[in-house]
């Protein structure tokens, strides 16, 4: 038996191997993530005379180049969670945090957990692209955000209560109407400076321009609510830019976002459980795909209580002699991408209030039980998973056997 240790670094690793008895095969010695280090470290697993795992951390995407090159080679590979290393037992009192003891830890976890460790299985692109274009996707939402919220500041210097003009929808390249609306009149001061039947000229004309559909009571009550506002920042050329500028970042991101955000439908609708995700009720094109990209293949989690573990919204056991609490935080050690979109699932499930829909009427049973919005909403996402586990395997062909008592599939 022979324990490869990888510590997994950007661009480098660390790697030591250990057989039982504590003895040290190959010291920690670093390995560049190019093929020529890699393939030189393949033939040293493969001179060893006996049975071979090696076991690193998943850490984020820095661990797959390793992974994957010796996976190809045909040696057990078995990439696990960070947290379990982490708790696993050292062998002395002393806290040392470096890359040769770290790899020391996990070639000794390798030894311990020898019989319990999961083979790695590479991810296809297509799940890989999906993934990395959800984490792209919520970068480009949050940037939205935060622009947004500095347009409005902005405008509440210039123009005070634009944002609340119009209440459009947007459009598929994101744009908003109050948006392309401020980009025009910036300044409060510009209306005023009308009259309204000017104003109000002014306004279809942009309306058409633009394609939005016009009219004449808006118009008014825009005119209206403008008389009565103040500005603070001067209509000159600089408070122009600042709002101008602002917005034209603000439309780029959305654009991104929402080029993004179809790709990923694209891209999803290639895989074979897309069409029994996008039926679940409160999922849709947007939160869909975003749900298989971070769940990946269901196949690989052997029961339903793993893909809950993995998603982090399992309940923590809470135990200590006689002493059982009935409620207890959930873990949260999985991925906060997938915890966050599972919120949105649920937020949506309870807006549209079908009585008919299994997770909607167990989270109004929750919620007049009395139990908090957070009990109750991760509840629903809980049984949610479930029922994701029990249709996708069953789509698939999978056996039922691991679905688990009262399980909807």
């Amino acid at each position: 038996m022979y324990a490869v240790g990888i510590d997994v670094s950007k661009g480098r690793s660390t790697v030591t191997i250990r057989k039982p008895g504590n003895k040290v095969v190959m010291p920690p010695r670093n390995f560049k993530h190019t093929q020529s280090e890699v393939n030189t470290l393949i033939a040293y697993i493969r001179n060893l005379d006996g049975e071979t795992k090696v076991c690193m951390e998943c850490t984020g995407r820095y661990h797959e180049p390793m992974a994957s090159w010796l996976h190809s080679a045909g040696i057990f590979v078995s990439a696990v969670n960070p947290l379990l290393i982490k708790k696993f037992g050292g062998d002395s009192i002393r806290e040392a945090k470096t890359d040769k003891k770290d790899a020391e830890k996990i070639a000794r976890f390798t030894l311990d957990k020898w019989t319990n460790l999961k083979e790695y299985t590479h991810t296809d692109e297509v799940r890989s692209q999906l993934k990395t274009m959800n984490r792209q996707f919520a970068f480009y939402i949050a940037q939205r955000t935060a622009m947004k919220n500095n347009l409005i500041a902005i405008l509440d210097q210039t123009y005070s209560g634009v944002n609340k003009f119009f209440d459009s929808v947007a459009r598929k390249d994101g744009r908003q109407k109050w948006v392309d609306f401020a980009y025009t009149f910036w300044h409060v001061d510009i209306v005023r400076g009308m009259s309204l039947g000017e104003f109000s000229s002014n306004y279809k004309d942009w309306c058409k321009s633009n394609g939005y559909i016009f009219s004449e009571t808006k118009a008014k009550e825009v005119y209206d609510a403008s008389l009565d506002l103040i500005a603070v920042l001067p209509m000159d050329e600089t408070t122009q830019m600042l709002v101008q500028q602002a917005i034209d970042t603000l439309n780029t991101t959305s654009k991104t976002a929402e080029a993004l955000r179809l790709k990923m439908d694209e891209v999803a609708s290639t895989l074979p459980e897309y069409p029994v995700v996008i039926d679940m009720y409160g999922v849709g094109h947007t939160l869909g795909p975003q749900l298989i990209a971070e769940i990946g293949d269901v196949t690989r989690f052997e029961k339903r209580t793993s893909l809950t573990a993995f998603a982090g919204v399992d309940p923590q056991n809470n135990e200590s002699g006689d002493t059982k609490f009935k409620s207890a935080r959930t873990t949260k050690k999985g991925s906060p991408y997938l915890r966050k979109a599972l919120f949105q699932v649920m937020d949506g499930v309870l807006k549209r209030k079908n009585i008919n829909d299994p997770v909607y009427a167990f989270i109004d049973k929750k919620r007049k039980e009395g139990k908090p919005y957070y009990v109750y909403m991760t509840a629903g996402a809980n049984k949610f998973l479930r029922m994701y586990f029990g249709r996708v395997r069953e789509f698939l062909g999978m056996s039922k056997k691991n679905v688990g008592e009262g399980d909807e599939v």
